[in-house]
């Protein structure tokens, strides 16, 4: 069973006194801001094949972050607290990690893998509904595979 937690904070916008748009996840107490929309992208489908077969894991989740990333750390918090396995690339750091992530094409961390579907970014609703789509497939191929009942 998965559950869902509230993550607190947003992006916000605000222009400064030269006309200067910011965008920013703490905002400024004393300046007048609007909280940006983000939608997340979640593609699926996406050709990773080769990943997923280098990595061995079909199962398991693969994220490709980045240590300054707070969306990196809240997926990561939320994997622990779910018990859900999986395995973690620094893009900046590690060779795989920048590796995997110039062959996803990335542009900004968390790119989450489940399966063969992608998330780029985290918000627990939908990785929930991506998770548990991927699960109920893998449990019916699991299912139809010679041997398996």
């Amino acid at each position: 069973m998965l559950y869902s937690y509230a993550a607190n904070g947003g992006i916000y916008k605000w222009v400064d006194e030269q006309g200067k748009v910011h965008f920013t996840d703490n905002p400024p107490d004393d300046i007048k801001t609007e909280e940006v929309e983000l939608k997340i992208n979640t593609y699926s489908s996406v050709e990773i094949k080769p990943l997923v077969e280098r990595l061995g894991k079909k199962d398991k989740v693969v994220m490709y972050s980045a240590t300054w990333c707070r969306m990196c750390k809240k997926a990561k918090q939320y994997f622990q607290i779910n018990n859900i396995p999986y395995v973690s690339y620094d893009v900046e750091k590690s060779r795989i990690g920048k590796m995997d992530f110039k062959l996803l094409h990335g542009k900004s961390v968390p790119v989450i893998i489940v399966g063969n579907k992608r998330m780029n970014g985290f918000t627990a609703a939908k990785f929930d509904r991506l998770y548990e789509d991927q699960m109920k497939q893998k449990e019916s191929e699991d299912q139809t595979r010679p041997g398996s009942g």
